[in-house]
């Protein structure tokens, strides 16, 4: 289970990514109050924004163009800033990997929710991402390790003789089975290639 980190902020820096409005000024003061040290942008993101502890954006006239990351890709929390429920905006503002949002016209109310709330769905979202590469790289390992199991079983040997070899290959180069094994297809693939090469009659 993820917490919710709801240690203080003061420090934290928050780009402010919204075209010169009056409610934008107060915003600004709300997120000095709470102690975060802020910067106004338009129309885009300066690249220094990479460093950034919060991104706040204009969902209404925002454009992908304007953030130096993909779709989604944010390395901090965003939180869109809405005025327009038209599904097309709402739709990108989402696409743009908003993890909270506050509603225009903008006031001093929500802010600390928003910031609490987004740092937490970033922080799961992060720790989602991380669990299934987790997940991928060890069902990739699996399947190497079968892979090097069928080339000893192609040899002869049984399945339970050809672990036993690859467990045995492991320990000789003193490195993991999984390690072994995609040393072993890889040999076998790079062997293979140069077999079909020699095959080729030159023209």
């Amino acid at each position: 289970m993820t917490r919710i980190r709801t240690e203080n902020l003061g420090g934290a820096t928050a780009w402010i990514l919204h075209r010169p409005h009056p409610s934008v000024n107060g915003l600004v003061r709300q997120l000095g109050v709470i102690g975060l040290e802020v910067h106004k942008a338009w129309p885009e993101l300066p690249a220094e924004t990479i460093e950034a502890d919060f991104i706040f954006y204009d969902a209404d006239m925002g454009h992908d163009e304007q953030f130096p990351w993909a779709p989604g890709q944010s390395p901090m929390p965003m939180i869109a800033l809405i005025g327009s429920e038209a599904p097309g905006r709402l739709r990108w503002a989402m696409q743009m990997g908003a993890h909270a949002q506050l509603l225009k016209p903008m006031s001093d109310k929500g802010v600390y929710a928003a910031l609490l709330v987004a740092r937490s769905n970033f922080d799961r979202a992060n720790a989602s991402d991380a669990l299934i590469a987790d997940l991928q790289s060890r069902l990739s390992a699996r399947q190497t390790i079968v892979r090097a199991v069928m080339l000893f079983v192609m040899k002869g040997k049984t399945e339970a003789e050809a672990y036993d070899l690859l467990r045995q290959t492991a320990m000789a180069w003193r490195v993991t089975i999984e390690i072994a094994a995609e040393r072993l297809v890889a040999n076998h693939s790079h062997e293979r290639g140069a077999d079909d090469g020699r095959r080729i009659d030159p023209a």
